[in-house]
């Protein structure tokens, strides 16, 4: 079997990593700046919860977050009555957002505290309230700063999709492990997942870049 057979074989599970990548990065910004700025909040209760998703999400392995969602809280909701069983597609998307969101929330956090504060006494003295500031002032100025380190995560979320084949999901690296079990043939299959992973994270940095570029244009052209 030579490697476009290989390559042909492999595609349904190129689809599904694709998907996951887009879902779960989508979800992953959803959950960053939800976060990252309730980190920044003055109320407690918003505080509070917004500080606990990131460390707990930040400071464990992404890959027991997944087990935990897809093999420990069905058992948790059998025990309470509750049937909390979840698919596995559903479980690597929550698990991978989860992870990103983490790390990216301190990306939006950081980002916002380094606008100058001139910038926000400006916002003051034009009587501006905190939510006029955040959204004219400080986040104009702070998402050019916020998409190199958001490129990065996007592309380490990528890579990390192929952890979803520990919990059933068919995706690029669950198949190559099949094909690799059936054929012997490592080599060969491991190089081509290798150059696709490769490939794949370059056209992702290269959508990012455009991205950053259109989101510079937006700051400096006051247009959306």
């Amino acid at each position: 079997m030579d490697w476009l057979n290989y390559l042909e074989l492999l595609l349904p599970g190129i689809w599904v990593t694709v998907q996951l990548t887009i879902y779960s990065t989508i979800l992953g910004a959803i959950f960053s700046f939800a976060f990252g700025l309730g980190k920044l909040s003055n109320n407690w209760l918003i505080k509070l919860p917004s500080a606990t998703f990131v460390e707990i999400f930040r400071g464990t392995s992404l890959l027991v977050q997944m087990f935990w969602l897809f093999y420990a809280l069905p058992i948790i909701g059998h025990a309470i009555g509750i049937d909390a069983r979840i698919p596995p597609i559903i479980a690597g998307i929550l698990a991978l957002s989860a992870n990103i969101g983490a790390y990216g929330a301190e990306v939006v956090r950081g980002a916002v505290l380094a606008v100058s504060k001139d910038q926000y006494e400006a916002a003051l003295a034009m009587n501006f309230t905190p939510r006029q500031t955040l959204w004219r002032i400080a986040l104009p100025q702070a998402l050019p700063e916020m998409m190199p380190p958001f490129g990065n995560l996007a592309i380490q979320n990528l890579k990390d999709t192929s952890l979803v084949s520990l919990i059933t999901i068919a995706d690029m690296a669950f198949l190559a492990q099949r094909l690799r079990n059936l054929t012997a043939d490592s080599i060969t299959i491991y190089t081509i997942v290798l150059f696709l992973y490769f490939f794949m994270s370059l056209f992702l940095a290269y959508l990012m870049g455009l991205l950053a570029k259109r989101i510079g244009t937006w700051r400096s052209t006051g247009r959306s």
